[in-house]
């Protein structure tokens, strides 16, 4: 696989353009204090909502009862917390954790500072907050992220700080090499060790 941040196009033959890999960044790659931002944005949908209430077993008439919300303080339906929290996060996936997160290791901060409700569009973006190398895990750093969710009016809509547990570019090229029985991308040996 060609590196995905080389310009020189190397391994490719002549005229050939280079093969690029979409994935997040690698804990080497990440700096405290950058910012992505995330697009294209996500409009929430009644579906959406319906959909997302329903399978998640949650029973709250301020999704799913239009007429009753209707009488509440913000007049209708709100959009689950849940899934502007979910989509908040998955929308930072394609370019910050996509292949290089091992491990989303928990959530330290959530807030909703004001509601979302049904077609208004969720636009994210991720500030790297602090990073330090895993004293357990070698090739693995720890990285706290925080996430913030704004509406089409640019409100804040959702705020998730997190930390996760990333791979170092060596490190995962690494894990992933082919290797002989019980080494890394290899098969177990004959008593079934990795």
């Amino acid at each position: 696989m060609t590196d995905p941040t080389t310009s020189s196009g190397e391994g490719a033959g002549a005229g050939q353009g280079r093969e690029i890999l979409q994935r997040g960044r690698y804990f080497d790659e990440l700096e405290v204090g950058d910012r992505y931002l995330h697009r294209p944005g996500r409009t929430a949908t009644e579906a959406d909502d319906v959909q997302f209430t329903t399978l998640t077993m949650n029973g709250q008439p301020l999704h799913l009862d239009a007429a009753w919300a209707g009488t509440q303080p913000f007049g209708q339906r709100l959009m689950n917390s849940m899934w502007t929290l979910s989509t908040l996060v998955g929308l930072s996936t394609w370019q910050v954790t996509l292949g290089t997160l091992v491990a989303n290791l928990g959530f330290e901060q959530v807030t909703f500072p004001a509601p979302v409700f049904h077609g208004d569009t969720v636009y994210a973006e991720t500030n790297v907050l602090a990073k330090r190398a895993s004293a357990s895990r070698p090739g693995q750093g720890v990285v706290t992220l925080e996430h913030v969710g704004r509406n089409q009016d640019d409100v804040v809509v959702a705020r998730a700080v997190r930390n996760g547990l990333f791979w170092t570019r060596a490190a995962h090229e690494a894990a992933e090499a082919p290797a002989g029985p019980g080494g890394p991308g290899g098969v177990p040996d004959a008593e079934g060790q990795w």
